[in-house]
C-alpha cells in the first residue's frame, strides 16, 4: 500500500535535507506531494531551485501519513509563519499521524507551535534552547510516538531512512540503505 507524504519547501531551507528525504522516501515508494509555502519554484541556501508540485494551500484538505519539514533558514521561519502548514501539523500530531523535521524545523517550527509539548527532541546544534525538553537534543535522530526530528545536514540520509523504517518497515529501510550506502 502506498504511503502519502507531503514533503515541505520554501525559500532558504537546507537542500541537502530536503533532496535526501525526497530520494529516500521516493526510492521507498511513497507517493510525495512536494508543497511550497512561498511560490512555486523556490530558491534553497545556497541558491539550488527547487520546483514544488504545488502551493501547500492546495494540500491542507488532504490527509498524509507523514508531513515532513527540512531545516535551514530562513526556511524553517517561513514554514513557522505559514498558517496552513501549522494547522496541517497540528491536525497531523492530534490525529497520531507523522510528523517530522530536521534541523532548524523542530525549534523554530516545532516548538513555535507547540508541537514538542511532551516530546522528546532534537535539533540543529545550538538551537537546544528553543526544545521545550532538550534531554534529547545530542542524539541524532529522535522518533517520539508520532514525532520524528533530526539534528541537520549531517543526519540527513539517516533521517530519511528512519522515516523509510517507520512508514514502510525495517527491511525496506535496510535494502535502501544496501544500495544507497553500500552498506554490506
Amino acid at each position: 500500500m502506498s504511503k502519502k507524504v507531503l514533503v515541505a519547501v520554501a525559500d532558504g531551507i537546507e537542500e541537502l535535507e530536503a533532496i535526501a528525504i525526497i530520494d529516500c522516501l521516493g526510492r521507498a515508494g511513497a507517493e510525495l506531494t512536494i508543497a511550497s509555502v512561498g511560490k512555486q519554484q523556490i530558491a534553497t541556501a545556497r541558491k539550488v531551485k527547487i520546483t514544488a508540485d504545488c502551493l501547500i494551500s492546495d494540500c491542507s484538505a488532504k490527509t498524509y501519513d507523514l508531513i515532513v519539514l527540512p531545516g535551514g533558514l530562513p526556511g524553517a521561519e517561513s514554514f513557522r509563519d505559514s498558517r496552513e502548514l501549522i494547522e496541517m501539523l497540528k491536525k497531523q500530531k492530534e490525529a497520531g499521524r507523522f510528523y517530522a523535521a530536521i534541523c532548524a524545523s523542530p525549534a523554530v517550527v516545532f516548538a513555535h507551535h507547540g508541537l514538542l509539548a511532551g516530546k522528546k527532541a532534537t535539533c540543529y546544534p545550538g538551537m537546544e534552547n528553543k526544545l521545550p525538553d532538550a534531554s534529547a537534543a545530542n542524539q541524532r535522530i529522535v522518533v517520539d510516538g508520532n514525532c520524528i526530528t533530526s539534528q541537520g545536514p549531517g543526519t540527513a540520509l539517516e533521517f530519511s531512512l528512519k522515516l523509510v523504517e517507520l512508514l514502510f518497515g525495517n527491511e525496506k529501510s535496510q535494502e535502501l540503505a544496501k544500495a544507497i550506502l553500500a552498506r554490506q
